[in-house]
């Protein structure tokens, strides 16, 4: 267990901010680097890319989508991360137009999620890139500019809900980041509002 964690403590800490690419409004981390990293620090790390026992296939799918299943292994702790299979709109792609291409550009983007489980990266699946990555500080909010809490009857309830629809691709605590730069949100209307990106 003292492993497991000196393992997140070590990853964590590598500064992966000057490896960000920016590709339209996303950040990525590059799955060379990211393996790179990991494989410097721990030799015996490895991946694995799931099949689906019903096609052989490096994807499963729902009838309507795919995924990708990819697990990455350090120190005999595996972290899997499942990612939907998307266009080059961060939309996911029916199965009649799924790729052998897309397919595998999935698998890395997925294969840094993974890695990302174990520390390396992680804040830029948890909405804090924007912080980390940033050149200047986040504004800080002073108390004449409190932000408003969110409500069901607030007026911008119904445009914050189509924000959320609308990033349904993104992970979650990403988008609420976001939103949680405008407004105060309680635990119910994040409850709430995580219906909305399924």
């Amino acid at each position: 267990m003292g492993n497991t964690q000196s393992t997140f403590k070590e990853l964590t800490s590598i500064n992966v901010r000057d490896k960000v690419e920016k590709k339209g409004r996303f950040d990525y981390l590059s799955w060379a680097y990211a393996w790179a990293i990991v494989k410097d620090k721990y030799p015996s790390a490895n991946r694995t890319v799931y099949e689906s026992d019903h096609t052989g296939l490096n994807y499963f799918t729902d009838g309507n989508t795919g995924y990708v299943k990819v697990g990455i292994t350090i120190n005999d702790v595996e972290h899997i991360d499942y990612l939907p299979i998307m266009g080059h709109n961060n939309q996911s792609l029916s199965v009649d137009n799924i790729t052998s291409f897309a397919v595998n550009k999935t698998i890395q983007r997925s294969t840094v999620k993974a890695i990302a489980m174990h520390g390396l990266g992680l804040s830029l699946w948890a909405g804090e890139d924007l912080a980390d990555i940033s050149e200047t500080a986040p504004k800080k909010v002073t108390t004449s500019e409190k932000k408003p809490t969110l409500k069901k009857t607030h007026a911008k309830w119904n445009d914050v809900v189509n924000f959320v629809k609308s990033n349904k691709n993104e992970p979650f605590a990403s988008t609420i980041a976001k939103v949680e730069q405008k407004f105060t949100l309680s635990v119910a209307i994040k409850k709430d509002l995580s219906n909305y990106a399924k």
